[in-house]
């Protein structure tokens, strides 16, 4: 099914209008609904056709807990979910969140403006984000779950100004069994730590260096690994040392470039071991 032809169908209460972003598990799309009325974002999990179904299953059961997550998850700097349901469409099975439309825009478009005027964001607001999102980070940990793929275009702002951590697509359960298979990746390259990275067991300092990689952007403007292809960031960041964040920035304190060093410490066990720790150095 393309994500195109959801235009136009209602899903329960819920009138599909457009799509407002797409990844490969499906799309999410701004939406009517008619009880309560108001606008919402609808993210519906759509495979591709050529997905077998062993791995639509998987992606469902992602899907699944991802609901089941974030309906645990009651904090102010979380996004918050209305209802799960599924449904059929055209003899296919769609699974769907119902969420509230944010309509701020996320970190990383707020990220880009900045870039495009060629100036910096103001070290009050870096370290504001960076809080937010650590005292997000430190309340889902509590609960034994690590997010996995934090990162700028995950973070949305509320029109009251906070910022909002959602797509708990591939989160890691502690006490659940794992829904990656061996080998594999899940995330996104430039955010991803070195465990990530190798396949190795993952804890909440994955989601830490993560979000060490965030303000290492919003100092900069720029990661400190990138390359044409995620296999060559994956490459270049489990290889190569640590750019400094005073050679981007001469204008920066060592004290801010060592908060930086340890978030993006390769050992875990060398990183911050909260988020509020990092929070709380910078």
């Amino acid at each position: 099914m393309d994500i195109k032809e959801l235009i136009g169908v209602t899903l329960g209460t819920c009138t599909l209008e457009r799509v407002i972003g797409h990844g490969g598990m499906g799309a999410v799309y701004l939406a009517q609904q008619s009880r309560p009325v108001r606008t919402v974002a609808v993210k519906v999990l759509i495979p591709t056709n050529n997905t077998e179904i062993e791995q639509r299953e998987v992606f469902l059961a992602r899907f699944r807990r991802e609901a089941d997550t974030i309906a645990k998850l009651e904090h102010k700097n979380i996004l918050p979910i209305y209802e799960y349901d599924e449904a059929v469409v055209d003899q296919e099975k769609v699974a769907y969140l119902v969420m509230p439309f944010i309509r701020g825009g996320t970190l990383r478009e707020r990220i880009d403006e900045t870039n495009r005027s060629g100036s910096h964001i103001d070290l009050k607001l870096v370290v504001s984000y960076i809080s937010q999102v650590a005292d997000a980070l430190d309340y889902a940990h509590s609960l034994g779950v690590v997010h996995r793929d934090i990162k700028p275009g995950n973070l949305l702002f509320h029109l009251d100004g906070r910022l909002l951590l959602g797509d708990f697509g591939i989160v890691r359960l502690k006490a659940l069994p794992a829904l990656t298979s061996v080998g594999s990746f899940l995330g996104t390259a430039e955010y991803a730590s070195p465990e990530q990275i190798s396949s190795n067991e993952i804890d909440f300092r994955s989601d830490i260096y993560s979000l060490g990689i965030i303000l290492f952007e919003l100092l900069t403007g720029s990661v400190p690994c990138t390359g044409p292809n995620p296999f060559v960031v994956m490459a270049k960041k489990m290889r190569d040392a640590l750019p400094s964040v005073r050679d981007y920035r001469p204008d920066l304190s060592p004290a801010i470039e060592a908060v930086v060093i340890k978030a993006l410490a390769k050992n875990p066990a060398d990183r911050f071991q909260s988020a509020s720790a990092m929070a709380a150095d910078l």
